[in-house]
């Protein structure tokens, strides 16, 4: 392949990334500038190609380009925030990682990746914003629609566990020690956090939730700990999420989604009770009570090394495991008639309850999404719905779907009876079994929980069980 050649196909294949792409020469003259590092800066590639990089963008200089600091000491940088205006007067915000680009031993360049972060990081100074102002309001119990803390009276659950875990939290919520709560998505992690600190002392104190799986690890660190003026180019005086909540209860969901470095700088403000904005060499002391929360096992977790062991020691002083819908099945009755009286409501509606195989079917059942998803159910529902029952037609069709496979699951078929049967008793049993475990597999769509319900077994001995059967009825 010719020369040119090569170099064609290496400008198509950074013009389609879909990530900003700059490329300078040693003297910061621009030699490569993809369409999306043009759309990010407001300009045309033309109009920055072949140019001097601080002519284009006169609001950088050497120190706070990190373009020109990578060739003028030529190390990379990774992650860098980086703010600052074109020749237009056009504001822009990123996140860059910038690396030198070497022939032998001679530095001829520099390359940089851009991310943009512009309109995340306004929404999100607008929600830190909105927090402070809800935060300097004296609280008092409130309805889901103006902002205020749920309390424990606000669940609905007549479970015997679900029972056990709230007199648990109960008691919890007069002490300030940290909390982990496992729960899969829908569980109600955040109703079962806001119950905790409306019990609590901290009560007419702020309460502030922030899903850390939501922002970029570098706009995550500058929302939980705040910025000080001049720490990174454009950057102003802000406080974080810390200083926000001070007083009152953070709320950290999917906190094994945070970078391992970034769960250092939380173990250390829980065992320190300090924190330092980005930039600042001032410590502050803040007063937070931290509930954080999984939607993984912790085991799993801490052995695929997704969450740091100390920080889970730290967190983990108090623990809740919130069980799923299917868990508890005693709920699902309780909660249809809790959705259907809200939609009601809503909808100014008067729906009354479920057909029969309906009403079954929800009790059958998996509810992957949990809670939730029962609440989605019944709101699409009520939107298919004009009598005065929910019908099976008027479910999503997936749900429809699986009740039409179920009507036509084949009945059990035994073994022959034992006098036409060649063989002796434990055989007879055996094959039995066999097909009793096969049903049970197929009813239940290859669950082996569910399965070992209905065959009223635990778990483990089914799958004990499973693993003995020839391959040929797995």
């Amino acid at each position: 392949m010719a020369l040119s050649e090569t170099v064609e196909m290496l400008q198509a294949i950074l013009s389609a990334i879909d990530e900003g792409i700059h490329v300078v020469d040693a003297d910061g003259i621009t030699i490569f500038y993809n369409h999306v590092a043009a759309k990010l800066d407001g300009l045309t590639p033309e109009e920055v190609l072949g140019k001097p990089l601080l002519e284009v963008f006169p609001s950088l200089d050497r120190e706070s380009s990190t373009l020109l600091r990578v060739i003028d000491n030529g190390q990379p940088i990774y992650n860098q925030p980086q703010t600052y205006r074109n020749w237009k007067g056009m504001r822009v915000e990123t996140v860059n990682t910038t690396l030198p680009v070497y022939v032998g031993k001679r530095l001829v360049g520099a390359v940089e990746v851009a991310k943009d972060i512009g309109k995340l990081k306004e929404l999100s100074e607008k929600l830190i914003d909105l927090q402070a102002q809800l935060g300097n309001a004296k609280r008092t119990k409130r309805t889901d629609a103006d902002g205020v803390v749920y309390s424990f009276e606000d669940i609905i659950t007549q479970s015997p566990a679900m029972l056990q875990l709230i007199e648990r939290a109960r008691r919890a919520a007069r002490t300030s020690s940290p909390i982990l709560i496992y729960g899969e998505t829908g569980t109600g992690k955040e109703l079962f956090v806001q119950s905790i600190h409306h019990a609590s002392e901290r009560s007419g104190r702020p309460f502030i939730a922030q899903n850390c799986a939501a922002l970029p690890a570098t706009l995550l660190e500058s929302i939980l700990f705040g910025t000080t003026k001049g720490s990174f180019t454009g950057a102003d005086d802000r406080p974080g999420l810390f200083e926000l909540a001070n007083g009152g209860t953070l709320f950290l969901d999917e906190v094994n989604s945070m970078p391992l470095d970034l769960q250092a700088k939380l173990l250390r403000v829980l065992q320190d009770g300090r924190i330092r904005r980005i930039g600042s060499t001032q410590s502050v002391r803040v007063d937070v009570r931290v509930i954080a929360a999984v939607n993984e096992a912790p085991e799993e977790l801490l052995k695929r090394g997704g969450l740091r062991t100390d920080l889970y020691y730290r967190i983990n002083v108090v623990s809740f495991a919130l069980p799923p819908l299917r868990d508890r099945r005693e709920d699902v009755a309780l909660l249809t008639r809790h959705f259907l009286e809200k939609y009601n409501r809503r909808f100014h509606m008067r729906v009354t309850g479920l057909e029969e195989a309906v009403a079954d079917l929800f009790q059958r059942y998996d509810w992957p999404g949990n809670v939730r998803e029962l609440e989605h159910v019944i709101e699409a529902a009520m939107n298919m719905v004009e009598g005065p029952v929910i019908r099976m037609e008027h479910l999503p069709p997936h749900m429809m779907e699986r009740a039409a496979r179920e009507r036509h699951v084949p009945p059990l078929v035994l073994p022959a009876a034992a006098e036409d049967e060649v063989g002796s008793l434990p055989e007879v049993l055996k094959k039995t079994e066999e097909a009793l475990i096969s049903r049970a597999m197929e009813k239940t769509n290859g669950n082996v929980m569910r399965a070992a319900k209905l065959l009223g077994i635990p778990r483990q001995t089914l799958q004990y069980k499973l693993s003995q059967l020839p391959k040929k009825r797995q």
